[in-house]
């Protein structure tokens, strides 16, 4: 990931939107307050917030109509603010619990993730593993990694002829890892992120776990799929990586992935219509900064075009054995892994407390946290029958209509 500077906004608009601004087909979920309260579907338009929950109670069921885009414009909902007003108020400090504020754009879809998509991050990953997750010997195996493996690997379609090749002189050289597989190899690594509705949207804090001393963030490109495999739109994401416990051993994924607040999704899904697609996703650009308390600065980005497995074959991986009713939300991956020393000469990078996260793209806007611990960020606790029954109290479970 090369260091480069965030984008600076000069055309008067808010820092969390596009680059077009609201010319998009841009939805998301709010809390409303009030009584009673709860999750609202809502349209972002250059009129303002717009609920579509009376069509729409959940954002899986926008995604299931055959045209999502057409659907929501169709539709013109329940005003309830301004797009500004929802945009300030969804910053955690400060917030007015009365008005609106944004959540992570999904609800019951699955949290899924796709790791080992880019090259550069691959390597890392062979780093971690041999360094046993102590990122005081990552430099020196980094140089020994770099020398053997090289830096064409981005060049190597996953499962190709040249693929084996290499994979059977890695052997050789007994070298060979299980991140090398999913990365050059045939099948795509797949996992599941969090819970459902446990995704933190912008604004919120997210969590790394008090024991781990060597993580950083993940800015990644988020996709929005339904049930029958259509991808429908996009989202920016926070796959936070806990590099030591990884690092340990692959088989504590879950531990390191897995954790309260650690998954953040959003500002809103942007849906794919006449002026957006997959042929805009595949050349996005995403940058990162975080901005530390102590004064540090990190920056870097992500791009698209750099992935070695297209985003339709991740999907089609993602499908193959499994089905979801609900649809799904995929993190692509990232080829984001800090090798610069925040503090002591070989420690390489390492999120402190208060660290401010800011991951932003031209078509899907800007995604921005808090870094905390995992054990005091707020708990997680409105699961599904809390939604489901906030759902019903509003009077908004009509029929199939969920």
């Amino acid at each position: 990931m090369n260091a480069t500077t965030m984008p600076v906004r000069t055309d008067g608009l808010h820092p969390v939107l596009p680059q077009d601004g609201l010319a998009g087909t841009l939805v998301g979920r709010v809390w409303r307050g009030g009584a009673p309260g709860g999750p609202a579907v809502v349209a972002l338009r250059s009129d303002g917030v717009f609920d579509l929950s009376a069509d729409f109670p959940t954002m899986s069921t926008l995604l299931e109509t055959e045209q999502p885009a057409a659907a929501v414009r169709s539709l013109r909902g329940e005003r309830l603010c301004s797009v500004e007003d929802l945009l300030e108020n969804s910053k955690a400090e400060g917030r007015d619990e009365a008005l609106p504020w944004l959540l992570a754009p999904c609800d019951l879809q699955v949290v899924k993730a796709a790791g080992v998509t880019f090259a550069s991050s691959m390597i890392e990953r062979v780093i971690e593993e041999q360094a046993g997750g102590d990122a005081s010997r990552a430099q020196g195996l980094r140089s020994q990694v770099t020398a053997l493996i090289g830096d064409g690997l981005s060049d190597i379609r996953p499962g190709s002829a040249k693929a084996m090749a290499l994979k059977e002189l890695l052997q050789q050289k007994k070298l060979w890892s299980q991140y090398l597989e999913v990365g050059i190899g045939p099948d795509a690594e797949v996992f599941t992120k969090a819970p459902v509705l446990a995704a933190v949207g912008h604004g919120e804090a997210i969590g790394i776990r008090a024991d781990s001393h060597w993580n950083n963030p993940e800015p990644e490109v988020v996709l929005a799929v339904n049930s029958r495999g259509d991808i429908v739109g996009a989202a920016l994401g926070n796959d936070v990586n806990l590099r030591d416990i990884e690092g340990r051993s692959a088989l504590l994924l879950g531990k390191a992935k897995d954790n309260n607040a650690s998954c953040a999704i959003g500002p809103f899904i942007r849906l794919f219509d006449d002026g957006f697609g997959l042929d805009q996703l595949r050349q996005e650009t995403v940058h990162l900064q975080v901005t530390g308390e102590d004064g540090y600065t990190l920056r870097g980005i992500n791009t698209m075009a750099s992935i070695s497995r297209d985003p339709v074959d991740l999907v089609a991986q993602t499908l193959a054995c499994h089905q979801y009713p609900d649809g799904f939300m995929l993190f692509l991956g990232t080829l984001f892994a800090p090798t610069d020393d925040r503090d002591q000469p070989g420690g390489g990078f390492t999120h402190k407390l208060g660290d401010v996260v800011t991951i932003q793209s031209q078509w899907l806007g800007s995604l921005q946290n808090r870094v905390t611990h995992c054990e005091t960020a707020p708990p997680w606790r409105f699961g599904l029958r809390a939604f489901i029954g906030n759902l019903a109290a509003r009077g908004l479970l009509r029929g199939e209509r969920l």
